[in-house]
């Protein structure tokens, strides 16, 4: 494990969740104070048909601002978004939120490849790429295309994942900066909040 001084500067963190994901967020973000400064943008898979209340949800159980994501959206700092059930999210060039429809991947949409690999492309070493717990293989190669762009990449410890198969893809495909359970990840993200204010 790196001390604080080896922490990259990071601009933005991305997660992926599916299966267990709900419960395994709200103890990651549920700790994160009031005037956390980094944006958190979220894919977490959900069944399509309903309209999504994760904002909602999340809001009433976060001390940092909550919202779903809407196209062309500027990223703010400090406020976590969550990708809208259906479309695909991704990051522009310009630092905004798009909402796509282009094909499922890994039988998803949005899907967690999608979010990471673009936000890799933007954000390049200063971005954070958080994957938990789930049931299919999407994220891993998102991760490893955030690891090819310097990113940093956390993966929850499949031992403390609800479904461990989401973090075994990825640590099958390569080995991420740090693979901890959800407190250690809180953690890192405090550290790593620290570092960039």
């Amino acid at each position: 494990m790196n001390d604080a001084a080896d922490l990259p500067r990071i601009e933005a963190v991305v997660m992926g969740a599916s299966a267990g994901g709900v419960e395994a967020l709200l103890s990651l973000l549920g700790p994160l104070r009031q005037g956390f400064v980094l944006p958190i943008i979220v894919v977490l898979h959900l069944p399509e048909e309903r309209r999504s209340q994760l904002a909602e949800v999340f809001a009433r159980r976060l001390a940092i601002p909550v919202s779903e994501a809407i196209d062309k959206q500027d990223i703010e700092p400090g406020t976590v978004y969550f990708a809208t059930p259906g479309y695909h999210l991704s990051v522009e060039q310009d630092r905004s939120l798009s909402l796509s429809l282009e094909d499922r991947r890994h039988h998803s949409r949005p899907s967690i490849d999608f979010l990471f690999e673009s936000a890799a492309h933007v954000y390049g070493p200063g971005l954070a790429a958080v994957l938990l717990t789930g049931a299919n293989h999407d994220g891993a190669q998102g991760l490893a295309e955030v690891k090819n762009y310097g990113g940093l990449t956390i993966v929850q410890d499949p031992e403390d994942a609800q479904v461990a198969t989401m973090p075994l893809a990825a640590l099958k495909l390569q080995q991420p900066d740090h693979v901890l359970p959800i407190h250690g990840i809180g953690r890192l993200l405090v550290e790593l909040e620290r570092i960039a204010c």
